[in-house]
């Protein structure tokens, strides 16, 4: 029990969650979108919000100003969550824009919104779930794609509801965040994501 819990917080990782969320969009996207285009934006995603992280997560574990990858302490966060803000800012100048997708990009501004309120809770001393942060920002961005195309989606709601309460009970059994931290960790992501629903729904 202990393998799987540990498993799906990584599985379901913060990093990889956005990608998740454009892999759905041009899976459900009734647009055509040349095979070319949808390859290059998901390998140019990928570098940006999963490799990059990484390998910037290694260089501040050697300068020693993270411990492990997990980011304890509210102090280990301010630095990641800036440049993750940076990183977030360069996807929606170079990656995703408004003219070639509305959707996405209202996604990945709802993920650098999320991301700045949880740098601000860091600076306040507050360890909100970064984990329910990417999971319930894509669940909210599937949910308003199921209205916005009105395509009928529940077997993919009901996983990300049974995922999204097995993310939470893997921090909680890892004692990775307390039930205050995961709740506001959902608003977090939630709430961004469904206030720029406005704006493109």
């Amino acid at each position: 029990m202990n393998f799987l819990l540990k498993s799906i917080s990584y599985i379901f990782h913060p990093l990889l969650m956005p990608i998740f969320g454009v892999i759905f969009y041009f899976l459900k996207s009734p647009r055509y979108i040349p095979t070319e285009i949808i390859q290059a934006k998901l390998l140019s995603l990928s570098i940006l919000v999963f490799i990059l992280p990484v390998l910037i997560y290694f260089l501040l574990k050697t300068l020693g100003k993270v411990s492990t990858i997990n980011l304890q302490t509210t102090k280990e966060r301010i630095l990641p969550l800036i440049l993750n803000c940076m990183v977030m800012l360069l996807v929606l100048q170079r990656i995703i824009t408004p003219t070639e997708s509305v959707e996405l990009y209202f996604f990945f501004v709802g993920i650098l919104l999320s991301n700045l309120t949880c740098l601000i809770l860091a600076i306040l001393r507050f360890k909100a779930s970064i984990h329910m942060i990417a999971v319930a920002g894509v669940f909210m961005f599937f949910i308003a794609l199921s209205i916005h195309y009105s395509i009928n989606i529940n077997n993919t709601l009901a996983i990300m509801a049974i995922v999204t309460g097995a993310v939470a009970t893997s921090r909680l059994h890892l004692k990775a965040h307390t039930s205050r931290e995961l709740v506001m960790g959902i608003f977090v992501g939630f709430i961004p994501q469904l206030i720029l629903v406005n704006y493109w729904l």
